[in-house]
């Protein structure tokens, strides 16, 4: 018996659009988080309720806020703050690093003599700390430099009071090498001991390893702690009232005590200051870690610009997807 032929209709390729079209029906959309959006708007509305609030607030005499914020004792203020700040920091880094590195000695002298420092000038008050750098000459009346059992080398009489601009200097410079030790001997610590031995296999000197391998990786780690720091630091530069200075927040005591019917707008603008330098320091921050996480991560964190483009390019693919 003969098969009888089975004709197959033929079929019509389907097109590129077609196919697009299929995938797009397919598509598989993210979970709707409702509690999340709602929980977003309720604090979205709450934030703007608050702005609202303080901005319409007759208390704080918004009208009164500029002229106190460019006051010329406020700038001047504002001014030693900064080099205060600059000046301790710069100083305490560099001890710091001396410090951290005597405590990573093998050598007990080296060792036990930064453990000390790190111990006493942790644990001593930063007013007392300035108190005693700025009458020196009541605890040390003469500066010597000798060897036991010789005549001094270098000796001269300690001023009866230090200037006060490098008794505060010397008192923050002090205070901060102690912390910023502690964070440069961790951030060493959290380099992998593998890199060393690279580095010891490569016969790298002692100095080099430390300059070229050590201490960069170690930065990444060092940069979040001491610009924390940092903006620590700036806070307690309004300590150097008791070396007679007259920094930032010194300066708005002084307005304050007197225009005592202004004592709002004075306070919001010494604060307006202070948030600003945090900021600054903020962002100083974030670019230092992005130049350090080179070669660290495949990809390195966006900018603040190149986030609010990848923010307007997500809407504005919403809004063209919404449309078709």
């Amino acid at each position: 018996m003969s098969s009888i032929p089975v004709v197959v209709p033929a079929t019509k390729a389907p097109t590129v659009d077609a196919v697009r079209a299929e995938l797009a029906s397919k598509r598989v959309l993210p979970r709707p988080h409702l509690v999340r959006w709602v929980a977003t708007a309720v604090i979205a509305l709450l934030i703007v309720s608050l702005v609202l609030d303080i901005a319409g607030n007759a208390n704080y005499q918004w009208q009164d806020f500029w002229g106190f914020f460019t006051r010329p004792v406020i700038l001047d203020g504002l001014r030693l703050t900064l080099q205060l700040t600059l000046y301790a920091a710069v100083l305490g880094f560099v001890l710091g690093t001396v410090l951290a590195l005597a405590r990573l000695s093998r050598n007990p002298l080296f060792n036990g003599l930064a453990w000390l420092y790190i111990w006493f000038f942790r644990s001593l008050p930063l007013p007392v700390l300035f108190i005693i750098v700025y009458n020196l000459s009541q605890f040390f009346p003469t500066l010597a430099l000798k060897i036991p059992l010789l005549p001094a080398l270098f000796s001269t009489e300690t001023p009866l009071l230090l200037a006060p601009l490098a008794a505060g200097v010397v008192g923050l410079t002090i205070n901060e090498a102690a912390y910023a030790a502690e964070l440069i001997r961790g951030g060493i610590l959290s380099v992998d001991q593998g890199q060393v031995e690279a580095a010891n296999a490569l016969g790298l000197s002692p100095l080099r390893r430390l300059r070229r391998v050590v201490l960069p990786q170690a930065l990444r780690s060092i940069v979040p702690g001491y610009v924390n720091q940092l903006i620590g630091l700036v806070k307690m530069s309004s300590l150097v009232y008791f070396v007679s200075l007259q920094d930032l927040f010194g300066a708005v005591n002084i307005i304050k005590s007197r225009l005592p019917g202004d004592i709002i707008p004075i306070l919001l603008a010494g604060s307006a200051w202070y948030l600003v330098i945090a900021g600054v320091l903020s962002v100083v921050q974030f670019y230092v870690e992005r130049y350090f996480a080179r070669g660290a991560v495949r990809t390195l964190p966006p900018t603040p610009l190149q986030r609010l483009r990848g923010v307007l390019a997500g809407l504005r693919l919403r809004v063209a997807e919404a449309r078709r």
